[in-house]
């Protein structure tokens, strides 16, 4: 494994643990030309896969390109890292068991939509938002009108404000 600090070939494994849920291997690893330390994951790749884009051009699926746009929609969310994780796992997984080898980029914002969903409330409506390239206010309210129909998570977990006993003293 190539040191990503000064781009030596050799780097040493010091330690390896299993990671998401036995997913993946874990391995810390150190340089022994300039003694950085780093981390990799290795993960089972079913297949090779390729998205889709809707201007026709065909790339190689990127499972951290995938991770970044759920991170993003998840930023400063109270959602722990590990269901994070999962949710990942779990769609790539979904486009590896699906037996296709070229899937449509729409498919896969389609799978992140379903899955921040169930997950949270405010991160599908801001995945949504670029997702759907929402171009108004009212794109927001058909979504949100959506989540209450379907009885969202997030909103619902949400109290309702405690009027001040001391207002009506005024």
């Amino acid at each position: 494994m190539r040191c990503p600090y000064c781009g030596s070939q050799d780097s040493q494994v010091k330690d390896s643990r299993p990671a998401e849920d036995g997913a993946a291997i874990r391995r810390r690893r150190i340089c022994p030309d300039c003694n950085g330390r780093f981390t990799t994951f290795e993960r089972v790749q079913l297949r090779e896969l390729h998205v889709l884009k809707k201007s026709g051009k065909k790339v190689p699926f990127d499972r951290d390109k995938l991770a970044r746009s759920i991170e993003v929609a998840l930023r400063k969310r109270p959602v722990e890292d590990g269901r994070v994780e999962r949710l990942i796992s779990g769609i790539v997984r979904r486009l590896e068991q699906s037996g296709e080898a070229e899937i449509a980029s729409q498919t896969i914002g389609e799978m992140v939509m379903e899955a921040l969903k169930g997950l949270d409330d405010v991160a599908y409506v801001r995945f949504a938002s670029v997702y759907r390239d929402f171009a108004e206010a009212s794109d927001f309210q058909s979504v949100i009108g959506e989540l209450a129909k379907a009885g969202g998570t997030t909103a619902a977990a949400v109290p309702e404000p405690v009027p001040d006993a001391g207002a009506s003293d005024r």
